[in-house]
């Protein structure tokens, strides 16, 4: 069964630590002394400062407008960055033999270059009331001289980059923004450009148009109307000539036919009477010949020659008959007729005008279906315009807003190329210290102090530690077997070691002091070494 561990009363405590006190009291001394020799041997570092103000601009804010304050701390940073910088601590430590210990010790020049940067402090001016818009740069050194001589060469290069950086950005941000301005003005040119194009090649299609398309509309209905009423009047004229034409033609075929029955038939007169009865009496003949003789017979023959020659008197009659009736009706087809030769006159006019006027309504027509075609691409065309106007405002006012940002940049650098515009001057140089600022002695040497009796502390808790855990006394006892103590018995020496305990201690006092003693250099020339409170000197506090 495990007992639990028995808490100890401060007056325990204090009488271990009083059992103990020469392990508390010798690391003290050893570590207290060797701090306070390597603290108090160190050299005194003294800090010079400076104070650079913003000097505002003596040209009016709309002329050139006032550096806010992030864009001052952004350039504060960004001088800040450069100044700190390899290319330009190095040379101050190669011209003022900067940190020669630390070199000649074999520190490389970037760890000397990292000891100056934590050297130097920058930070916004807290000390002045007057000064809202500055910023204070210390410097610490060994030399108060060289101190202030890096101070003012440190202010010195913050003004200069500042002054090279305005410089350089004013003519960057003029160059960047001429050729803003000048792509602007390329970009405003093409759609300008593409407006007027796209404007001459729909010419008469454009809104601005659209009324007067309307009213020609209108125009070219109302005279189609007018050319569909005059087509009308003249097919019916054409219509009134054809039937006058057609009854004068069957007119005068029908005094045509009349001339036929005006000459006298050939059958209807007694010459033609006579010689049909001549030809009936000579047929009768020639048919007794013919029962009589044969066909070759003379007599037979002369007959059929007579039959004949009266037939052919008979075609003769009709023949001439006919030939008159041809004859006449040749001669009045030619001879000319006033009415017709007028209706045919009458109806080629009125043809030749339909046609006209048809033609007319056709190009009527085909304008109508143009100025329908071109109202009807009104609303594409106004569409592409409105989108190709609306990115030529775009891009007007993007270049109108080109224009005043130049004019402002250029009036900006212009402003500080002749020093009238925002920039940074020094108005406390830098002071010459006369105190040194570290290293803090008192307060290093409390620290060695704290140090000693802390390992003093430690010390007696490992030799104190285990024999906390083990029987001790009659409260031990008591507690761990949880029974009463009836007797304690005292330790008891012989007279040989009564003696010789007085003489161990003595003799362990005195090697605790001369450890000490030793200890003391050798603590000392660790810590000089290591160059430990050279390291919390760099810190600032």
């Amino acid at each position: 069964m495990s007992a639990e561990f028995r808490q100890r009363k401060p007056s325990e405590y204090l009488k271990i630590l009083q059992r103990r006190k020469w392990l508390v009291i010798l690391p003290t001394i050893a570590i207290t002394i060797a701090v306070a020799y390597v603290v108090y041997r160190l050299p005194d570092v003294y800090e010079s400062s400076t104070l650079i103000v913003v000097r505002p601009s003596t040209l009016p804010k709309n002329v050139v407008p006032t550096v806010t304050e992030d864009n001052l701390t952004r350039q504060l940073t960004g001088i800040q960055q450069v100044v700190n910088s390899r290319s330009s601590l190095e040379p101050l430590v190669e011209k003022y033999d900067l940190y020669k210990l630390e070199r000649l010790r074999g520190e490389p020049i970037e760890g000397v270059i990292g000891m100056m940067r934590k050297d130097i402090d920058v930070n916004v001016n807290t000390t002045r009331n007057d000064i809202t818009n500055g910023f204070n740069i210390s410097y610490r050194y060994r030399d108060a001289k060289i101190a202030q001589a890096i101070t003012s060469e440190l202010a010195g290069k913050y003004i200069s980059v500042q002054t090279a950086n305005q410089v350089n950005s004013g003519s960057a941000a003029l160059t960047f923004i001429n050729n803003q301005v000048s792509q602007a003005k390329e970009e405003l040119a093409a759609i300008d450009k593409q407006r007027f194009d796209f404007m001459s090649s729909h010419v008469g299609n454009l809104p601005s148009e659209a009324t007067g398309l309307f009213n020609q509309l209108a125009g070219l209905r109302e005279e189609q109307k007018a050319l569909m009423a005059e087509v009308g009047r003249l097919q019916d004229r054409r219509a009134a000539a054809t039937g006058q034409l057609a009854v004068l033609k069957e007119s005068r075929e029908q005094t045509i036919l009349d001339t036929a029955e005006n000459i006298t038939d050939p059958k209807t007169t007694q010459a033609w009477s006579q010689l049909v009865s001549r030809r009936a009496a000579l047929e009768g003949e020639l048919t007794r010949l013919s029962q009589e003789y044969k066909p070759i017979h003379p007599d037979v023959i002369a007959k059929k020659k007579e039959v004949e020659q009266v037939q052919e008197q008979m075609d003769g009659m009709i023949a001439d008959w006919k030939e008159k009736i041809k004859t006449r009706q040749e001669r009045l087809e030619r001879n000319p007729n006033v009415g017709i030769a007028q209706a045919e006159a009458e109806i080629k006019l009125a043809e030749g005008e339909i046609k006209r006027q048809q033609k007319m309504l056709a190009d009527n027509e085909k304008a109508i279906a143009g100025i329908v075609d071109r109202i009807n691409n009104v609303p594409g065309v106004e569409v592409a315009l409105g989108a190709i106007e609306r990115e030529y405002q775009t891009k007007k006012a993007a270049y109108d807003d080109l224009l005043i940002q130049q004019q402002k940049i250029g009036l900006n650098t212009e402003a500080i190329i002749q020093q009238q515009g925002e920039g940074i001057e020094v108005i406390d140089p830098a002071n010459l210290p006369s105190k040194p600022v570290a290293p803090k002695r008192i307060m290093l040497s409390s620290l060695g102090l704290a140090v000693g009796l802390g390992l003093g502390l430690v010390l007696v808790g490992i030799f104190e530690g285990p024999r906390l855990l083990t029987i001790q006394n009659s409260d031990d006892a008591r507690h761990y077997t949880g029974l009463p103590v009836l007797l304690a018995v005292p330790e008891l020496l012989t007279p040989q070691e009564a003696r010789s305990v007085p003489r161990r201690r003595k003799l362990l006092l005195a090697a605790g002091v001369v450890a000490t003693l030793v200890s003391i250099p050798m603590l000392a020339l660790a810590l000089k070494l290591t160059h430990v409170f050279e390291f919390l000197m760099q810190g600032r506090g």
